[in-house]
């Protein structure tokens, strides 16, 4: 098999860590985990609302350029696939993004009012940029015009309605073979998870494979109506892009 280096960019409250154990359940793949935090902690004026930010400053390479290296360098283990997971609110105004063209670049959508309710719990009040939607937009449309081909997009809806067809789409529009081991997995840590899972991880670690879609019901707050408008008005331009 070629070498698959495929980048999974997602905005915060995805199912992303779940994903990431999907895709770590696999013998042929090696898996990063949000490689880009330290850099974004290190130079983001919102650090003081991540617990543990001096930690993962301190344990992880804060510089984004030598982590683009060892993205697109040789995959760990000299496995055939590098499955990164990535945030795009990581993605800072100084990040050349050049280096993201050697990637095979996939996007993890969730519709807006689930996800930010979801964040405000944990970040009050978020910012359109701690949502990483604009971000988001701005890789999936380098993607495209780059390959002339529209990148693999999944909603997070469609993963937990039906995980083993959105995945096995996922496989082939990446060029690998779906594997049975991505729908399930042990409970419990992983070495490879970061250093701030004890954070954010309580439910991944529980989880043994993807939790059955419950729909969230709870309203938008009026404080957040204006981040809900401009989140689903980049959601919608990729929504109808997912696969289906």
């Amino acid at each position: 098999m070629t070498a698959v280096y495929l980048a999974m960019w997602s905005g915060p409250r995805n199912i992303s860590t779940a994903m990431l154990r999907s895709w770590g359940s696999r013998a042929d793949t090696a898996v990063v985990d949000e490689p880009l935090y330290a850099h974004y902690l290190a130079n983001s004026p919102y650090r003081q609302q991540h617990p543990g930010a001096a930690e993962v400053i301190s344990t992880y390479d804060s510089d984004w350029r030598s982590v683009a290296i060892g993205l697109t360098g040789d995959i760990p283990g000299g496995k055939p696939i590098y499955y990164q997971k990535h945030m795009t609110h990581h993605i800072l105004p100084q990040i050349d993004l050049a280096w993201t063209d050697a990637l095979t670049n996939c996007f993890l959508i969730r519709e807006p009012s689930e996800m930010l309710v979801s964040l405000d719990k944990v970040i009050s009040g978020p910012e359109l940029d701690q949502t990483g939607l604009p971000q988001q937009l701005e890789l999936f449309e380098r993607a495209r015009r780059l390959t002339g081909k529209t990148p693999p997009v999944i909603d997070s809806a469609d993963v937990l309605q039906n995980p083993r067809r959105v995945l096995t789409l996922l496989c082939e529009a990446v060029g690998v073979p779906f594997d049975e081991a991505m729908l399930a997995w042990s409970a419990g840590k992983r070495d490879t998870d970061g250093v701030w899972a004890k954070y954010w991880y309580d439910a991944v670690e529980r989880s043994t494979g993807f939790a059955p879609y419950q729909p969230r019901i709870e309203a938008i707050p009026d404080r957040l109506r204006d981040q809900y408008q401009a989140c689903s008005t980049i959601y919608q331009q990729l929504y109808p892009y997912r696969l289906r």
